[in-house]
C-alpha cells in the first residue's frame, strides 16, 4: 500500500529508512541527519510502500521504533521541473513492482503539481534502475564523471518530459488562419 509519507509517524520513518539506505546503498547511503533534512526541506513529495500485511504496529516491525516498509520513492519540486531524490526498495521485495508503483506514483504526482519534466541521476552499473527509467520513458541527457561518492562511480542524468512540445507554429483550433494565405 503506498502512502504519503506525512501519514506515517516521523521517528519511526526516519529510523526506517536510515536502516534501507544502509543495507542498500552502503556507504553512499544518506544517514539519519540527512534524512531529516531531506524530510524538512520545502517542496518535498515522498511516496512509502507499506507491507499491507503488517499492522503498523511498532512492536511487531522487524526492529523496535520502525515501520514495515518496503520501499520509497521521494522528488524535489522547483515550480518547473521534478527532481526524484531517490527511489529505494528493501531487498526482499525487488523485481515485485514496487519502483514501478512509487515511480508511477511520483510521476502522476509530478503532472498534478505542474511540472513540465522529471530529472534525476542514476549510477551508471544500476542496470535495474536505468531499465526501471527507461521502461517509463526517460531518456539519457549526459554523464556526470565521478557523481557517486565515496565509490567514484560516474552517474547518468536522464528527464522525461511531461509536457508535449511543440515544434515550429500551430493552428488555433478554429481553424483560422491570422491572416495567413492558404492557396488551395
Amino acid at each position: 500500500m503506498i502512502v504519503d509519507y506525512t501519514t506515517l509517524e516521523r521517528e519511526p520513518l526516519i529510523a526506517t529508512l536510515a536502516g534501507l539506505e544502509r543495507d542498500l546503498f552502503g556507504r553512499g547511503s544518506w544517514t539519519t541527519t540527512m534524512i531529516r533534512q531531506e524530510l524538512d526541506a520545502p517542496a518535498r513529495t515522498y511516496l512509502i510502500d507499506i507491507d499491507s500485511d503488517s499492522d503498523i504496529d511498532h512492536s511487531t516491525a522487524a526492529q523496535p521504533g520502525t515501520l514495515p516498509i518496503r520501499g520509497y520513492a521521494g522528488y524535489w519540486y522547483d515550480g518547473d521541473d521534478a527532481e526524484i531524490m531517490t527511489i529505494g526498495v528493501a531487498r526482499q521485495y525487488q523485481g515485485q513492482g514496487i519502483a514501478t508503483r512509487l515511480l508511477g506514483g511520483l510521476i502522476g504526482r509530478a503532472r498534478t503539481q505542474g511540472a513540465r519534466r522529471i530529472l534525476l541521476e542514476v549510477r551508471v552499473d544500476n542496470e535495474p534502475a536505468l531499465a526501471l527509467y527507461r521502461h517509463q520513458g526517460f531518456t539519457t541527457l549526459g554523464r556526470r564523471k565521478h557523481y557517486y561518492q565515496p565509490d567514484n562511480v560516474d552517474a547518468y542524468t536522464m528527464a522525461l518530459d511531461l509536457t508535449p512540445h511543440i515544434a515550429g507554429f500551430a493552428l488555433p483550433s478554429d481553424g483560422a488562419t491570422g491572416g495567413m494565405r492558404h492557396d488551395p
